[in-house]
């Protein structure tokens, strides 16, 4: 059985500039400071990594509680990760902190919802698990009418 692809295409801006279009045409800026300290526009690709963990997590989330028709109206994660400090600086733990909004929540529905999304159906996940330690927490806040 053949698993779906993805094409991005990086073009070199000078410095350590990229700019990233997908099949799309959505673009997006990948950059790193020349030194540390300097400034620099875009993000960093370890930044990015995380990025992409939160935005495949969440998406599976939002549409898991949709189907079970949880009233979520925002959802929010934080990521912190801790790199190895010598190259190739592989990532060794990634912490997600979930939180969510909305009306009359129910726990369990949310942690299964998580628990799908991180041992399931999440590709960023399931590729930085085989290297790193993936661990979350969730807070629910309760909307008032």
């Amino acid at each position: 059985m053949a698993g779906s692809s993805s094409t991005v295409d990086l073009e070199w801006k000078g410095g350590l500039k990229f700019t990233s279009t997908d099949a799309y045409g959505h673009t997006l800026t990948v950059n790193a400071p020349e030194e540390d300290g300097n400034e620099y526009e875009g993000s960093k690709p370890g930044e990015m990594m995380l990025t992409s963990l939160a935005g495949c997590s969440g998406i599976d989330v939002v549409g898991i509680l949709r189907k079970q028709r949880q009233d979520v109206s925002a959802i929010d994660i934080k990521v912190t990760g801790t790199q190895e400090p010598n190259p190739p600086w592989t990532w060794t733990k990634v912490h997600l902190q979930y939180v969510l909004r909305g009306r009359g929540l129910d726990r369990n529905r949310v942690e299964h919802a998580i628990d799908l999304s991180e041992n399931s159906y999440c590709s960023i996940g399931a590729t930085l698990g085989g290297r790193c330690v993936v661990t979350s927490e969730f807070r629910i806040i309760e909307e008032s009418d």
